[in-house]
C-alpha cells in the first residue's frame, strides 16, 4: 500500500498509508478543514545503457563524404605571394 501526502486549506501537510482505491480523506488530520489536495511530486528520470539516441533513430555510415574542393575551407585557395600582399598592407 502507497503513502500519500495531502495538504489542507490552511497549509498542513500530512501523510496518510491508504489502498489505491480508497477515497480521498475530505478533511485536515490536523486542523479538521477541507478540501484536501494530494501533492505530487516529480520523480527523477535516468536514462542509463549504451545510448538510446542511437537506437531511437536509426544507425548512419558515421562518416561523411569529402568536400568537394578539397580540404574543405570556405574561402578559395590563394597563392603564398597574394597572402604576403594583403598581410603586409
Amino acid at each position: 500500500m502507497p503513502i500519500y501526502e495531502y495538504r489542507c486549506p490552511n497549509g498542513h501537510v500530512f501523510e496518510l498509508f491508504q489502498k489505491i482505491g480508497d477515497a480521498q480523506p475530505e478533511k485536515c488530520e490536523i486542523c479538521g478543514e477541507g478540501p484536501l489536495e494530494r501533492v505530487l511530486y516529480p520523480v527523477a528520470v535516468h536514462f542509463k545503457g549504451s545510448g538510446f539516441y542511437t537506437t531511437d533513430y536509426g544507425r548512419g555510415s558515421g562518416k561523411k563524404p569529402p568536400a568537394k574542393d578539397g580540404d574543405g575551407s570556405s574561402e578559395p585557395a590563394k597563392p603564398k605571394e597574394e597572402k604576403k600582399k594583403a598581410a603586409e598592407a
